[in-house]
């Protein structure tokens, strides 16, 4: 039997830049299935996206969603995609094993914790205050320039992760410092700068973009407190729930989330396309 793609739909043009398209998975020609191909939205037209797939029950565990994912690549190198990219959530393990069989692996995870209604303390010595404009400014530069070289290093086309890096500033932060609902901290230790924190209040949730603990201070327990504070400003907004990213490899990062008591809800894998 001959699993293959057949269109579904025409290709899909969008306002944002990417384009898409749904094809259906068929053995012999019968439809057993769908798969829908984009472009990603952050990462620009380089990078394709396989948004959903779906095998019909009777069809499941005969390698119909693994010769679909392959096509699907080919698609995606048609477009002049060079890599290709999904997010699974954690408990879709069948689709974990499926891409990790194609040769994906993780590149990022996505944690959340559900918050208590009593806000953590901080240690005594330490103390939070809100970030200036000057020192905004400052982290500005650098966090934009670390956050590109992040996705350069994850493989991403520098053109592509230094306009996400662009962009995704731009439209999370388009009064900067002043956005409403973003928290901008400065953690302190005998009265000098040790750290500093960057959290959103999204409707349902608060969520961590940014903790960094200055390169002088670290191993010394300022990553946690600062974890500590982003839980405390969730709390003291209404929001039971705390999300962050965190990328593959990093190792301390990791192991400081998990014994805070966050969990992995989805991971995202990548690709090349050579």
């Amino acid at each position: 039997m001959t699993t293959t793609l057949r269109p579904a739909e025409p290709l899909q043009q969008h306002p944002d830049g990417t384009r898409s398209r749904r094809f259906a998975v068929c053995v012999n020609s019968r439809p057993v299935g769908e798969i829908h191909l984009g472009t990603s939205p952050n990462l620009g037209a380089s990078v394709a996206r396989i948004v959903d797939l779906r095998i019909a029950e009777p069809d499941r565990r005969r390698g119909r969603g693994t010769v679909a994912a392959l096509a699907a690549e080919e698609v995606a190198r048609g477009w002049g995609c060079v890599l290709v990219e999904t997010v699974v959530p954690v408990a879709a393990d069948a689709a974990l094993r499926l891409f990790g069989t194609l040769g994906y692996t993780v590149r990022n995870r996505g944690m959340e914790k559900r918050l208590g209604g009593t806000p953590p303390e901080l240690p005594p010595d330490a103390h939070a205050r809100p970030m200036t404009g000057a020192e905004f400014d400052a982290w500005h530069e650098a966090e934009s320039e670390r956050y590109a070289r992040t996705w350069i290093d994850r493989g991403i086309p520098e053109a592509a992760a230094r306009a996400k890096a662009r962009d995704d500033h731009a439209r999370l932060l388009p009064h900067g410092l002043a956005t409403d609902g973003m928290l901008f901290s400065v953690l302190e230790q005998a009265g000098g700068p040790v750290g500093t924190l960057w959290v959103a209040l999204e409707e349902a949730r608060a969520y961590v973009f940014d903790v960094a603990t200055d390169e002088a201070h670290r191993g010394r327990g300022h990553g946690r407190t600062l974890m500590l504070l982003a839980e405390r400003q969730a709390i003291e907004a209404a929001r039971p729930v705390l999300g962050l990213n965190v990328f593959a490899g990093n190792t301390p990062a990791e192991r400081l989330y998990t014994s805070l008591g966050y969990e992995t809800v989805t991971h995202s894998l990548s690709k090349p396309l050579l």
